[in-house]
């Protein structure tokens, strides 16, 4: 593949990554931030995918799912913001056409795995809320894996299909990309081609990828939401109701900006605007993924505490 799409390149080896600003300062500032929301987002889903290992109470399907995300949005960043954190101290912000199509890939098959793994999510707080006494038999250590690979089958599979549409098309100059990283509808903006029938491939992938996980995710949360009003505590409807709310959370901050960067015509496109929309769903999101769980779950405070106490008395 990686032959075919350098014959189909035209007369580019390389692209400039543009970024945010070429004021020094402006930038001195955004490393700064940037590198603080990287190494936070990365303590923060490793410090998840630690406390699960280590404490034996949360090896159960929830908190599986849990660290699988905490897995991707740790891989999902590190694509983009390393190199991000060097073109702001760097005058040099070139990236290989080779370099730009791999980033363009992992990117898309880690987020695509994401957006489906949000939609198993949602399932597994169904089955856990509306069967709670077949929970564990039905989200069996098989069945969890099978959906993780599901997942991953989509994001390999699909991301393939972006990529590809993309690349295959002429790219004579400018070589300067009008964002901190790769991302399809940048780059199909240089193209030198007509992009109308990308724009159709990915409106359908869009919707494939979106649309339909989310839907999926309504529909859960539809049934999720009858069978806590059946019940009779309202201390029980209240930790119910918790349980859901962070997935829901997080799932919002993800999909709405992905839509609109997805699904949209490239003509509509804004470059400002598409930076921002990236940067909330690529870094903000896998910020804050951690902090919102750990904030409104008692387990995870719970074997961060143990894990501290343990610590602290093995001294």
């Amino acid at each position: 593949m990686q032959d075919f799409l350098w014959r189909n390149h035209s007369s580019l080896t390389e692209f400039v990554l543009l970024g945010f600003s070429s004021n020094t300062q402006i930038n001195g500032i955004l490393f700064g931030i940037f590198l603080l929301l990287y190494l936070t987002t990365l303590l923060g889903n490793g410090l998840i995918i630690t406390l699960i290992h280590m404490d034996s109470r949360l090896h159960t399907p929830m908190y599986f799912f849990l660290s699988v995300l905490s897995i991707l949005d740790m891989g999902y960043v590190t694509t983009t913001v390393p190199q991000m954190l060097v073109h702001l101290v760097c005058k040099k912000k070139t990236i290989s056409y080779v370099g730009c199509v791999a980033q363009m890939y992992i990117f898309l098959m880690l987020g695509i795995t994401e957006s489906w793994l949000f939609a198993i999510m949602a399932y597994d707080r169904y089955v856990a809320i509306c069967h709670p006494l077949r929970y564990k038999v039905i989200m069996s250590p098989l069945l969890r894996g099978s959906l993780v690979a599901f997942c991953g089958f989509w994001g390999i599979t699909c991301a393939l299909i972006y990529t590809v549409s993309a690349m295959i098309l002429p790219y004579c100059g400018p070589n300067e990309i009008n964002h901190f990283f790769c991302e399809v509808p940048a780059v199909l903006k240089l193209a030198c081609a007509d992009t109308s029938l990308n724009d159709q491939v990915d409106f359908i992938l869009g919707f494939i990828l979106l649309l339909v996980p989310l839907s999926l995710i309504i529909i859960v949360y539809i049934n999720i939401f009858a069978a806590i009003l059946r019940i009779r505590s309202t201390q029980g409807r209240i930790k119910a109701f918790s349980t859901c709310v962070s997935h829901i959370t997080v799932v919002t901050m993800f999909s709405i900006p992905c839509m609109v960067m997805y699904m949209r015509p490239g003509s509509e496109s804004s470059p400002e605007e598409d930076k921002k929309l990236a940067l909330f769903y690529n870094v903000i999101s896998a910020f804050l993924n951690p902090i919102i769980y750990s904030l409104r779950n008692k387990d995870v405070k719970r074997a961060f505490l143990k894990v501290v106490g343990s610590s602290k008395g093995s001294e």
